[in-house]
């Protein structure tokens, strides 16, 4: 399940220890890049995200596919499918540009893009969602670009930074 040489600027495939960015363990310590994930309570180390991957690639639920610039192979950030429950077709997404060189390039809507076609053409899922915190504009207006709908917000449902704030929730049916 890859999708290189698609004609797209980047391309998904399945993120392997073999294949991650050296600075992938810096990008997940560093605040200004996870500061909207659930990943940011815990300090990673290279080890604990060689592990991370291992247990991604072990899951039947669970695919942690890795962006990579399509014509350097770089390696600038991942997108997930997660929770993927097989009877009712549906998983959450999750993703990073970690690279931040990388920002604002229009790549976390083209991996959304690529990661629903995956979705719903490899895995047969029916739906994906995804839960944005608000404040984290450019993910948000990266699924909505990516043709994905708004359908609703949760209130005071995340604690960041001292204070309670509200999350977006967007999804995509087959």
């Amino acid at each position: 399940m890859d999708t290189k040489n698609n004609g797209s600027e980047i391309y998904l495939t399945i993120l392997s220890e073999a294949n991650y960015s050296p600075n992938y363990a810096g990008w997940m310590n560093d605040y200004e890049i996870t500061r909207f994930l659930e990943s940011r309570w815990k300090y990673q180390t290279d080890a604990s995200v060689r592990d991370y991957i291992r247990y991604m690639n072990e899951s039947t639920t669970n695919f942690l596919f890795g962006i990579f610039l399509q014509d350097t192979n770089q390696h600038i950030g991942n997108i997930k499918i997660g929770g993927i429950d097989w009877i009712h077709r549906y998983g959450d997404v999750g993703l990073l540009i970690g690279e931040r060189s990388h920002w604002g390039k229009g790549y976390a809507s083209l991996a959304i893009l690529q990661v629903t076609q995956i979705a719903f053409r490899h895995l047969n899922l029916n739906k994906l969602w995804a839960g944005i915190y608000k404040g984290n504009e450019g993910s948000y207006k990266a699924f909505i670009k990516a043709g994905w709908r708004d359908v609703g917000l949760l209130k005071n449902h995340r604690y960041s930074n001292g204070q309670y704030i509200d999350e977006y929730l967007v999804e995509i049916i087959k």
